[in-house]
């Protein structure tokens, strides 16, 4: 394709000429057949011979191998038209005629069969700048004599990436030139230097020395073409002229370039200049900025410090965010602000302008005589604080205490300077504004919401009617010495002696409580009495059931009657179908929906019937059809099942598995095989996405229902609870709802609508596999569409995902080749020879 791009120029512009005999490789083929002995010649013409370097360290190596005879055998037999059959043969390989330039492909890029992919030959390979052709030529005779004219070198270790550089000698000057994309650098020298690079980095294992080359020689492991030419070839005495198009465009491009160095220099010499006048500025005023004794004025250091820094354009002053609310200089602003003599004040605010202009009267009289008094205050309250200690430390005696909240007695300072400092900004605020900016009527109302939410001081014994509570572990008595200096820092705390009664409406509700609880006792040990192997969960049989969530709600008001409020009613609506038919089957309520229902004794639903009022009943009757020696065990239900919303249930069950957000799913990642993994987690086997028949169906033979059967031994029955509910027998294997994790397995967060890549990106995050390297499956299943999401995959809350990671790979190499097995190449992206 390079060849023919270059002819097809020639019809453009004829200065200079490609001819096919200068590239022209003239060769002929011998083929020998080892059974009859006829011989047969092909004629044919290259136009670059293409080299094997495997195996080899020399060029000269690689020319005599590519010419030593060859047999054909096996798959690769010849095909002889004497015998009419496909035959073992000999080839040889002979150059009749060699053109006047040598293009000589170095074949580093080959087809790994192991791998699938391709891989660079990283190998040196010696070539010289002199090479003699003769030895190699069938026709003596001649010069074959050729001097190095150019080098085409690969940089990267990887088939699939890389960079091209090209070195081209001059034929008229004999300089070498690098050609590195756009960038064309002139060589040191008359020699070739192929420079960094071949300095490219490799891992310490598999680095190779360069091994030392002579002169006129070079050694490379990225050269993969050499190009040469004929050393007794004239050259050419005429000078090759610049094409006129050509000479066209590079004049208007240096014309565009001058012109942008004209205004790039312009640009700096304003950008010089502008400096240099702000540099006179800063040195002029800087000597001018300290006051002294003369009238001097306040400017804000922010300022300031923007004037300083030239990056930035000068704003005007802006010294509102240091005014109180007596648009006044604060006094606690003086920090942020810089004291200057009026003369650079007056060049500042003509110049930049803004303002206010904060002369020597500028600052507050009213803030700082403020300022002072809350200083004197903390100061007092320091005192105080010591002296309320020492006074609660003496007993009160008699009537003359006073009842102050304990909590209020141990913050009380706190909220005292929290006061003042309430005090000090309601002043700042007085006029609505602060900083100079109106406050946000918002804002404010939020933070009065917030300030009235906060209980005050000795507020926390009051109750909500208004008087002191009757809880006297909340309160305490102090003296009227204390109760004055409390007093003093909040004068509107209310004030309770200690000869005050405490509130009597709360005294008739904690009266009315106490009645409530004995009373909610009283119920609790009858329904304790009369329903015992209920509330212990003992002895449960499978004759009348009702929902679960009553029975759990009835025992915590058994076992705390003061807190819980007692049940009243018994609803079984839940379990029955608009129709009026119960939705679950026998076998579900003993195994996966027994979390949701309770079976219980005729004589025990007897004693329900007269505790609470029961909506509706629902009784399973077990009967043995047929005869003695071939019975069948049947369970009827009262009311019937109905099918269709019972398959309906199903199906919402499973849409409700296939649809939620934020789970938890395990992945488990497996070592040596599958094997080992349900050998040693055997649990995680089955499958958590049956389905509901399967769950129904799969009963050992000879299973025995456990409370049909039950003996009356009175033997504790397995809880069931919300968390795990067990396997009534030990011979089926079922999954707890309570996962328990084993070694190499860690919990993910994921949700329904989540792809599958998305989840290998975040197991390489836990596990530290790629996700090219992860075989997940479930239950057998093979997970492999990655636009799939997890719940078309069949991929549930709880599930467990087993992953079986590859092998890494030890050659980088050969991990890079992988990942960019599947891109385009693009070794001459943005050049003619692509055709675009």
């Amino acid at each position: 394709m390079l060849i023919s791009i270059f002819l097809g120029c020639n019809t453009v512009e004829p200065y200079y000429c490609f001819s096919h005999s200068d590239l022209n490789f003239i060769t002929l083929f011998y083929y020998s057949c080892n059974q009859c002995g006829r011989e047969s010649k092909l004629l044919s013409k290259f136009y670059e011979l293409e080299l094997n370097i495997q195996g080899h360290k020399q060029l000269t190596d690689c020319i005599s191998e590519f010419l030593k005879e060859e047999k054909l055998e096996g798959d690769n037999r010849y095909f002889c038209e004497n015998c009419q059959s496909k035959q073992n043969a000999t080839r040889k390989i002979r150059l009749l005629s060699l053109p006047c330039t040598l293009n000589l492909q170095l074949m580093r890029f080959v087809f790994d069969r192991q791998t699938g992919h391709k891989k660079k030959l990283n190998t040196y390979i010696g070539f010289s700048e002199i090479l003699d052709m003769e030895p190699y030529v069938e026709h003596k005779g001649g010069s074959y004599v050729y001097e190095l004219s150019a080098v085409l070198i690969h940089r990267g270790v990887s088939a699939y990436s890389g960079h091209y550089i090209a070195h081209v000698k001059d034929p008229q000057s004999g300089e070498w030139y690098k050609f590195n994309d756009e960038d064309i650098e002139k060589m040191e020298g008359k020699k070739l230097q192929l420079g960094i690079e071949e300095d490219l980095a490799e891992p310490s294992k598999s680095q190779t020395r360069k091994p030392k080359c002579g002169k006129g020689t070079h050694c490379s492991r990225n050269a993969y073409m050499l190009v040469y030419r004929l050393q007794t070839q004239e050259k050419p005495n005429t000078t090759i002229q610049v094409p006129a198009f050509l000479q066209e465009l590079v004049d208007r491009d240096n014309s565009k370039f001058e012109e942008w160095c004209i205004e790039m220099a312009e640009m700096r010499k304003q950008s010089v200049d502008k400096g240099k006048a702000k540099h006179e500025e800063v040195k002029e005023l800087y000597q001018r900025l300290p006051a002294g004794a003369e009238p001097y004025e306040f400017v804000s250091l922010e300022w300031l410090q923007k004037w300083l820094d030239e990056s930035t354009p000068t704003k005007p002053i802006d010294n509102h965010a240091c005014l109180c609310s007596h648009d006044k200089l604060h006094p606690d602003k003086i920090s942020i602000m810089k004291r200057i003599s009026e003369y650079a004040a007056d060049i500042f605010y003509s110049r930049y302008g803004g303002g206010p202009r904060l002369t020597v009267k500028a600052l507050c009289k009213e803030c700082v005589v403020e300022r002072c008094r809350v200083l004197r205050l903390k100061n007092q309250l320091n005192e105080d604080y010591k002296t309320v200690n020492n006074l609660l430390k003496a007993t009160v005696k008699g009537s003359d205490g006073f009842w102050v909240g304990k909590s209020s007695l141990r913050s009380w300072r706190q909220l005292a300077l929290e006061q003042l400092d309430e005090q000090d900004g309601d002043t700042d605020q007085s006029n609505g504004k602060m900083n100079g900016n109106t406050l946000n009527k918002d804002e404010s109302k939020e933070e009065r919401k917030e300030e009235e939410e906060e209980l005050n001081f000795n507020e926390d014994i009051l109750c909500p009617h208004g008087e002191l509570c009757i809880s006297e572990n909340e309160r305490r008595l102090v003296s009227k010495e204390a109760w004055s200096k409390l007093q003093q820092y909040f004068p509107k705390a209310p004030e309770f002696p200690s000869y005050k009664e405490c509130c009597s409406q709360c005294k008739i509700l904690e009266r009315e409580g106490e009645e409530n609880e004995a009373l909610h006792k009283m119920i609790a040990n009858e329904q304790k009495t009369s329903l015992p192997n209920l509330f212990q969960d003992k002895n449960r049989p499978c004759l009348s059931n009702w929902p679960e969530f009553f029975v759990e709600e009835w025992r915590k008001f058994v076992r705390k009657p003061t807190r819980c409020s007692p049940v009243s009613s018994v609803g079984n609506s839940a379990l029955l179908c608009p129709h009026g038919g119960l939705m679950f089957t026998f076998a579900s309520m003993t195994k996966e929906d027994s979390k949701l229902i309770a079976l219980i004794w005729p004589s025990e639903w007897q004693m329900i019937q007269k505790l609470f009022v029961v909506d509706h009943v629902i009784k399973i009757t077990r009967t043995e059809v047929g005869d003695a020696d071939s019975s069948e065990t049947q369970y009827i239900s009262e009311p019937k099942l109905c099918p269709e919303c019972r398959e309906g249930l199903l199906c919402q069950q499973q849409r409700d598995l296939r649809e939620y957000t934020q789970a938890t799913i395990y992945v488990h990642k497996v070592v040596d095989n599958k094997k080992v993994m349900k050998d040693s987690a055997p649990e995680l086997n089955v499958s958590s996405s049956e389905t509901e028949e399967d769950k129904e169906e799969a009963k050992p033979d000879g299973e025995k229902d456990p409370d049909f059967n039950q003996s009356n031994g009175g033997t504790k029955r397995q809880k069931i609870s919300h968390q795990n509910y067990i396997a009534y027998q030990k011979q089926v294997i079922r999954r707890s709802m309570r996962h328990r994790k084993v070694r190499g397995e860690k919990a993910l967060l994921v949700s329904a609508n989540q792809t599958l890549k998305e989840l290998k990106i975040q197991i390489m995050h836990a596990f530290s596999v790629a996700p090219f390297d992860q075989n997940l499956s479930i239950d057998g299943k093979i997970l492999s569409d990655d636009c799939a999401t997890l719940g078309t995959l069949g991929v549930i809350p709880e599930s467990v995902i087993l992953l079986k990671a590859d092998e890494p790979i030890a050659d980088y190499a050969a991990m890079d080749d992988v990942m960019q097995v599947c891109m385009p190449e693009e070794g001459f992206k943005g050049t003619g020879l692509l055709g675009h």
